[in-house]
């Protein structure tokens, strides 16, 4: 009886070992599952317009970093030329700092036709996307009905 009850003993701890070692890889497949969703959730919140911003303004930022370091290349170009004109150094200056406005401008204007064209374009692609009709600007006219006036409809 004792060796029946020994056996039956380690059967039963056998038993016990096995169950929790599937609890286990039930939980570790668990927190993998978690894991990956937890990615996969961060991926599709992160925000493309935010990080395209934030590109833009770095973009701007080395714009305006080339424009300024242009503009003074061209005024110490020019000083060099003119080295015989001491007194002109703050006209120089002046000359300078008028360039880097100008070119600043410049840069400022591209960027804003640049981001009114991003803007129209997804504009157009938001009303493809709902399916609505443009009521300003060019509408496109079926074929059959190009020769035909427009009636109201009632």
């Amino acid at each position: 009886m004792s060796n029946e009850g020994e056996q039956e003993r380690e059967r039963l701890k056998e038993e016990y070992k096995e169950h929790y070692r599937r609890i286990k890889e039930a939980k570790e497949r668990l927190k993998q599952a978690e894991q990956k969703g937890k990615i996969s959730r961060a991926v599709q919140n992160m925000n493309a317009d935010n990080l395209l911003e934030t590109m833009d303004e770095f973009l701007g930022k080395v714009r305006d970093k080339v424009t300024h370091v242009e503009a003074r290349l061209d005024v110490a170009m020019d000083s060099l030329e003119d080295e015989d004109s001491t007194a002109g150094s703050k006209v120089k200056q002046q000359e300078m700092d008028e360039e880097l406005k100008r070119q600043k401008a410049k840069q400022t204007l591209k960027q804003v036709k640049a981001e009114m064209g991003m803007l129209y374009n997804e504009i157009e692609k938001h009303a493809d996307e709902i399916h609505a009709e443009k009521t300003i600007g060019n509408k496109k006219v079926p074929a059959d009905n190009q020769d035909k006036p427009s009636e109201p409809e009632s």
